[in-house]
């Protein structure tokens, strides 16, 4: 997959796509229809599949200081397109330049001169231009007299419910990752890079892959059986089970909320390179421990635990 970083001076070859557009956080089942709808039409005229998207989400840009809320960081939400067949990921920089674009100018200035995209797919809740004046039926009529056809997609849902990012957070949110599963469409996934951390978990028998979870929403603190896929260095393209700790680590004093996955029947050194990590099943709260001992016992009981999870899912 190319991923193309701004509407001016595109290569030819990346021109005349087909293309699916939004903010896609999270790519759940939703994002698949519309993404599904870009890759029929790119089918039926031979055209290559694209997906226009922003980066940072806006709502960061226009709320700088409100809490973390992304479900996945630019990194994975990559993974993920690629992993859906897109060949052209358009990840334009959202500032001044495209906040204060009228609905009319993005269409004619970014889609149709800029991106010369010959098809654009999106959601019926669609939102665009300054101050979100323009919306899919707006998007419809400005197509065909830019260059392109425009289709609106039905929102998807269950039970007479939409899937969407905010439900999502609240199923994470609540310790509840088979249900953002189902509506996700995949595992809920946290990606990075592995840092080093202070390294107790080596200590205690039990080292850790620790990630950051900067910017992203947080699941409920606790303890979770995951899958992690090495993405990079020379063991990139393995699947290990692992127990994984998401939370402040109260036991040891006031620290940052971090991901520390313990890798089961693993043996090596992580740091520097990239982990993908899908949250299965919850185990229990994040609690403070009175000694080593105690936290060591426990541990051993949530490998037992992760294990047994895995073994069934």
């Amino acid at each position: 997959m190319h991923i193309h970083t701004d509407w001016n001076g595109l290569p030819e070859d990346a021109r005349g796509a087909a293309v699916a557009l939004g903010n896609f956080d999270g790519i759940h089942r939703g994002h698949r229809a519309v993404i599904d709808a870009a890759r029929a039409v790119a089918d039926e005229r031979g055209r290559p599949l694209g997906v226009v998207t922003f980066e940072p989400h806006p709502r960061q840009y226009f709320a700088p200081d409100a809490p973390p809320f992304r479900l996945m960081n630019a990194e994975a939400r990559a993974h993920r397109l690629q992993r859906l067949g897109v060949q052209h990921l358009f990840q334009l920089p959202f500032d001044e330049r495209i906040a204060s674009q009228s609905a009319e100018a993005f269409a004619a200035d970014v889609l149709a001169r800029g991106l010369g995209v010959s098809h654009v797919a999106v959601g019926a809740d669609f939102r665009f231009g300054r101050g979100r004046q323009g919306d899919a039926a707006m998007l419809v009529d400005l197509g065909p007299a830019n260059g392109f056809s425009v289709s609106a997609q039905p929102l998807v849902g269950e039970a007479g419910t939409d899937f969407s990012s905010t439900r999502i957070r609240k199923a994470l949110s609540e310790g509840r990752p088979d249900e953002a599963e189902r509506m996700l469409g995949h595992w809920h996934r946290i990606e990075g890079e592995v840092l080093h951390g202070e390294k107790r978990g080596r200590t205690l028998g039990y080292p850790t892959a620790n990630m950051a979870m900067d910017g992203l929403h947080l699941p409920r603190f606790g303890v979770y059986a995951v899958r992690a896929d090495i993405l990079t260095g020379p063991r990139a393209g393995e699947t290990h089970g692992g127990a994984a700790s998401l939370g402040v680590r109260p036991t040891f004093g006031v620290n940052a909320p971090n991901l520390e996955t313990f890798l089961l029947d693993f043996n090596g050194d992580l740091y520097g390179e990239h982990l993908s990590v899908a949250l299965i099943a919850f185990l229990r709260p994040e609690m403070a421990f009175n000694c080593a001992q105690q936290l060591i016992i426990q541990m051993e009981q949530d490998v037992i635990d992760a294990r047994r999870v895995l073994a069934a899912t």
